[in-house]
Parts: structure tokens; sequence; C-alpha cells
């Protein structure tokens, strides 16, 4: 971890006792009270600490809610509707698990998205990266679980879509896609089988997940954080400690946050959902438009996008792997898009297309829609494979600050836009 001298002082005989045999105190103290902190970085530095209570959120409820739900076909929609209203408080459980992965999701990728703006990928920042973005196939995994456990329409559907994805890998090698999709139905249908592997898979992961968790932070600590400079910390004047300074910032963001998730679960609990999911599973009856999650509908749209089957498959799951080549991929010096001019557009165009391909996701495949989808599609590629590396040669950054300090403090050692103190008033 990092090496920063702690300041940690036990004072107590039990304290010092236990700091000489197993000093569990100093070393949270050094990562987590005195620990060097950028003292620029803004409250988009707040989502980590949003991910973290969310991660929490999901595994409490769904700890409460696996005691009532009953992971067979027969009985699961209608142990989901028991748990709304006859446990207590089932129904505030269930709106928080259900809310808490929107809001999972949707902190998840402002997070990545402010990585990618700060260049908080590059070295040696690399290995922490990679830990982030097996963190997401990880919670994309288990939210794609979870959504079948409902047993309604969407959720039976979505598997069944889904899941034949793994078909086309015969295309390759004959009959492996289908053993593989078989393998995952447990049987040769969408099933109460695959809903008990479903559960229990979901059950699983959040803790696996945890454990990845713990490896970013330690990865955080051993490289240092990221700030909008992209410059490392080199003087004490360039850091701040992580008590009270940044956990301040995180509480207030978490606080807002927390309000913006108390009104979907208490006012439009049901908003983000399907509404043929609260139509109970009918292998007879296939719904007319097979939609995911809103978090999955961009990578839903680059799947449709692509006419052939197996290329769609490709294109879809090279559309996450992608981002673990990142820090190959972006040949620029300066790591904050902030002083990089070029680059800078090409970024928000990539922001606008990743919208635009939710917007496609949840539209019928049909018409300008697939026009549309397959120029975002294209666009999303060429940003990273293209783009990235031809723009961070040619482009001319802006001058860097000299230090951390100087973006915030200036040269003059005051606050940037703050003046001589103003003369005294006369009377």
């Amino acid at each position: 971890m990092a090496t920063h001298e702690s300041t940690y002082r036990p004072t107590s005989s039990i304290g010092k006792w236990m700091d000489a045999r197993l000093p569990v105190a100093r070393m949270m103290h050094a990562q987590f009270v005195d620990f060097p902190t950028p003292r620029n970085i803004n409250y988009l530095w707040t989502t980590g600490g949003l991910l973290s209570f969310f991660l929490g959120v999901q595994i409490v409820t769904g700890i409460v809610l696996a005691m009532h739900f009953a992971p067979t076909a027969a009985d699961a929609f209608n142990s989901v509707e028991h748990i709304r209203r006859d446990v207590n408080y089932g129904w505030l459980m269930r709106n928080l698990h259900a809310v808490g992965a929107s809001m999972f999701f949707l902190a998840v990728y402002i997070h990545i998205g402010r990585g990618l703006y700060y260049g908080s990928y590059k070295a040696p920042r690399e290995v922490l990266w990679i830990i982030g973005v097996v963190i997401l196939l990880l919670m994309m995994a288990t939210a794609f679980m979870g959504y079948s456990l409902p047993w309604g329409q969407m959720s039976f559907w979505a598997v069944t879509v889904i899941t034949n994805l793994f078909s086309s890998v015969d295309s390759i090698i004959p009959g492996l896609g289908t053993r593989i999709v078989q393998w995952l139905w447990g049987g040769y249908s969408v099933s109460g089988t695959t809903l008990t592997r479903f559960y229990s898979l979901h059950y699983l992961l959040p803790f696996v997940i945890a454990g990845a968790v713990g490896l970013h932070i330690w990865a955080l600590h051993v490289a240092g954080q990221n700030n909008p400079t992209g410059l490392e910390i080199k003087t004490a004047s360039d850091s701040v400690p992580m008590t009270p300074y940044a956990v301040m910032k995180d509480g207030f963001a978490l606080a807002v946050f927390v309000l913006l998730f108390a009104w979907f679960v208490f006012y439009v609990p049901d908003y983000l959902g399907h509404p043929d999911n609260y139509v109970e599973a009918n292998p007879l009856s296939t719904p007319p438009h097979i939609v995911p999650e809103w978090y999955f509908l961009p990578y839903y749209a680059i799947l449709r996008a692509i006419p052939n089957k197996l290329l769609g498959v490709i294109a879809m799951f090279s559309s996450i792997l992608l981002l673990v080549f990142i820090p190959w991929l972006d040949t620029s010096r300066v790591r904050s898009a902030k002083y990089r001019p070029v680059y800078k557009w090409f970024f928000w165009l990539f922001i606008i297309s990743v919208v635009a391909l939710g917007y496609l996701g949840s539209k019928p495949p049909e018409g300008a829609y697939v026009l549309w989808a397959r120029i975002f599609t294209v666009y999303y590629f060429l940003h990273f494979l293209v783009i990235m590396p031809i723009v961070g040669v040619t482009e001319n950054p802006l001058p860097l600050p000299r230090s951390i300090a100087e973006s915030v403090l200036g040269k003059s050692g005051q606050p940037v836009g703050v003046g001589a103190p103003a003369a005294p008033e006369r009377r």
C-alpha cells in the first residue's frame, strides 16, 4: 500500500498491545484517515464511495429477500408479490433492491466516464482499471441473473433470448453453442431449473464483487488517486488527508444521491421496470418487444445493429472487453482531457453515442432505428481503436500546471481567480 508515514498513535494500553501484534487500527488509520488525497479532486471522485454504499444496500436487502423468495417456476412470481404485500416492510426491501440496482449502474457509469475523461487508466493505474472492468462484468452477470428471478414475462423471455445467443458458437464449432445453452438452461428450454441456477449464482456473485472491490481499493491505495490535472502528488502541499476533507465531500454527495434514490423508492419504484414483467411468465406467449433493463440497452443496441448473429454477439462482448485495453490504446502523453483540446470533443461525441445507443436499444429493430444504431456502433469502436491512438499522437496538449497545488492555489499561493486583498475601507 501507500508508503506515507502513519500518524496513528494508540493511547490506551490495550491499543498499544494490539498495535504491536495486529496493527489493524494503524492500517485503517493510514489508509482511510490520513491517506494523502489530491487537494483538487472534484465531486466526480465521490462515485467510489457511492458504489460502496450501494453494494452494501444490495447485499443486505438481497439477503433479506432471499429469506422469503421461492426459486421455483411455480412459486417465484407469487413469492415476489407475497414479499411486497404480506412480509413486514417487504415492499421496502424489494423497492430498495430493485431501484438500488439501477442506482448502482448509474453510479458506475459516471465512475467509468470520469475515469475515461481524466485518464485514470494510464500508468501506474492499469491494474486498478482492469480490476474495475472485471467488477463491471461481475455486476452485469449478477444483474442479468437477478432480472430473471421475478419470473415475469420480460424476465423469462429476456433470459431465453440472451442465453440463446451462445448458440451462435455453433457456426464456429458445431454443437458447442447448443451444449452451452443447454448447460445454462439445465435442460432443453428455460425452466425452473434455470431459475434455481440463476438464483444460486445471483446470491453468490455479490460476495465475489465485494472481494474484487477490496482488490480495487488496494490497487487504488498502492498507485494513489488520480485527479483533474492528471499530475502525481509531489509535495505535501499537493494533498490533504482523506479524513475529514474527502470523507466530508463523499458524505455530502451520498446525501444528495440518496435523495434521488429515495424519490424512486417511495414514489415511482416501478418506473425503471417494464410493465410486461408484472405478468407471470408464459412460455407460449412472446411479448411483442423484448428489452433488457435500461443499463444493458447500449450493448443490446450494438447486438441488434449487426445482422449476423455471431458477429453481433462478438461485437456486444467486445464493446465491454475493449475497455481492458484502453491503457495501451490511448497514446497521449497527457492523462486529463482537460488539457487535450482535440480529444475532449471526441470524448463528448462518445458519450452522446452511448446515450443514443441506449435510446435505440429500447426501440424496435426496424427502419431508421437500425440505421442509427449501426452509425453509433461504428463510432463506439472507432473511438477506441482509431481516434484514441491517432489523436493521442497528433494533438498538441495545453500547458500543464507544475503541480497539483499550483492548479488550485496558483503561482502566488492564493486560490486561482483570487486577486490581491482589497484595500481597507475609508470612513
